[in-house]
């Protein structure tokens, strides 16, 4: 039995789906299965019941997951606290804040030659899950966490954008509007998936007499770019930093969609001057 294996398994009953679990652990569907499957070989048991259409965990998986999250959170326990005494700061967020992360970073190094700043990919749960366990020391996310122990600092505010295929009715046009864009399909990951984006646009919509018009959720494995080019009638949005051959962005008149970004840190935590520098940095990055 390994930790990979249980942290696996962790993400298999979370999601209730191994195309899910997978794309959250950054591995392929097929990699995932089959540490699952070494971990029932290993434990003498099924842990899920697998169909076409579902994942049921079984009574064992009942049993061990609480079992599991405990050995995952003391691993990251254990990382935190066998860390150097030296100046550190890990900064935990995914690919899409990196340019201005880096950025951050070097303004802060700048300012602390001696001090060591990771910059950690992880997806938005385990972000949030490595500051509650001192893992990391801030996490970057789009949107707000209301988690005891954790404190949440704006930092600034980022545009969204309509994106549509070059191949769309409205594609050739300078701005358009909601109502403009409530004649065409919708794609969006599912709720589960992107509770934020849901939200921006019920906000959005809240004044018009009709929604949108969704079209069906895009699949945890394929990205919404794809679908607008297999789907060029669809429209989805986007960051603002998302640039893809073949699609079109166009602006929102009168009604900017726009998510906070924000820091979170630990309640406890007596922020470092290098954390504090680099908290300033990342505001005016």
């Amino acid at each position: 039995m390994e930790l990979r294996q249980l942290a696996y398994f962790v993400a298999v009953c979370e999601e209730l789906s191994f195309s899910r679990a997978a794309t959250r652990c950054f591995i392929s569907q097929s990699a995932i299965s089959h540490q699952i499957a070494r971990l029932e070989r290993d434990l003498g048991v099924p842990l899920f019941e697998r169909s076409t259409r579902s994942v049921v965990p079984t009574d064992a998986t009942t049993r061990l997951l609480p079992l599991a999250k405990q050995m995952l959170s003391l691993e990251s326990a254990i990382r935190a606290a066998v860390r150097a005494s030296g100046p550190r700061i890990r900064l935990a967020a995914n690919m899409s804040f990196a340019t201005r992360s880096l950025s951050a970073i070097a303004g802060a190094r700048e300012a602390h030659p001696g001090a060591e700043i990771e910059f950690v990919i992880k997806p938005f749960r385990q972000r949030i899950q490595a500051v509650a366990d001192g893992d990391c020391d801030l996490a970057l996310i789009r949107g707000s966490v209301d988690q005891p122990g954790l404190t949440v600092e704006k930092l600034w505010v980022e545009d969204l954008v309509i994106a549509t295929s070059t191949a769309h009715p409205l594609a050739g046009r300078t701005d358009v509007t909601l109502a403009m864009l409530s004649a065409y399909p919708l794609l969006l990951p599912g709720e589960h998936d992107q509770v934020l984006l849901h939200n921006v646009v019920r906000s959005a919509f809240a004044d018009l007499p009709t929604g949108p018009a969704y079209g069906p959720p895009i699949p945890p494995d394929h990205t919404a770019t794809m679908e607008l080019i297999n789907r060029p009638d669809a429209w989805t949005i986007l960051y603002a930093d998302s640039h893809t051959e073949g699609i079109a962005t166009l602006r929102l008149t009168g009604h900017p969609l726009r998510v906070p970004v924000s820091a979170v840190i630990r309640s406890d935590l007596r922020p470092s001057p290098i954390l504090t520098t680099l908290l300033a940095a990342l505001h005016c990055a």
